[in-house]
């Protein structure tokens, strides 16, 4: 049974239906370089705890939020990362607190848009805790994944055409936040 939620998580962050989470997590880690693996690390980690908690509340019927407004909010959170990476850029000891806040917080949201899914998976069972750890150590894993070739084409990028950190920051951010325009207004 572990196995099975943990491949099925690992394939719901991956699965490119659900883009806007691999968007999410790209735009999350386009203002970091190679070398803050560690801060990246504890970041995706503080936003997989934030949809492990909705998951959750959901799971056992405490949260109900209807499906629109959480289309709405989840592309509203790329936007804002996005911006914020543009606004702020390299993030400072300051910042990066500010960004495991945001990203715990978004990941609520985010965890939403999941509980559905979820719920289809664990219909009636009784105790969502044994489907939950699996799941979510799946989702974890496959952000990892996200990150590691985020960083990787990052690299590439920053190495091949001679840019900075910024420059690539600007190029991801920008995109994101069109895209997450696009998501929000189709």
């Amino acid at each position: 049974m572990f196995g099975t939620y943990f491949e099925l998580g690992f394939d719901h962050i991956l699965d490119l239906q659900g883009y806007d989470h691999i968007l999410f997590v790209i735009a999350l880690c386009a203002v970091y370089s190679i070398s803050q693996w560690r801060q990246i690390l504890i970041l995706v980690t503080a936003f997989t705890i934030g949809h492990c908690l909705t998951l959750v509340l959901s799971g056992l019927q405490i949260v109900n939020i209807s499906a629109d407004l959480i289309e709405f909010l989840i592309p509203l959170t790329i936007l804002i990362t996005a911006i914020f990476n543009i606004v702020k850029g390299a993030p400072s000891e300051k910042k990066i607190r500010w960004n495991y806040l945001l990203a715990l917080a978004f990941g609520l949201i985010h965890g939403l848009g999941f509980s559905n899914y979820f719920k289809a998976l664990v219909g009636k069972e009784e105790n969502i805790v044994q489907m939950l750890l699996p799941f979510n150590l799946g989702v974890e894993l496959g952000q990892l994944v996200i990150v590691a070739a985020t960083l990787l084409a990052g690299l590439l990028f920053m190495n091949l055409l001679q840019t900075k950190q910024r420059d690539w920051n600007l190029i991801i951010s920008g995109a994101a936040a069109g895209i997450a325009i696009t998501l929000m207004i189709g």
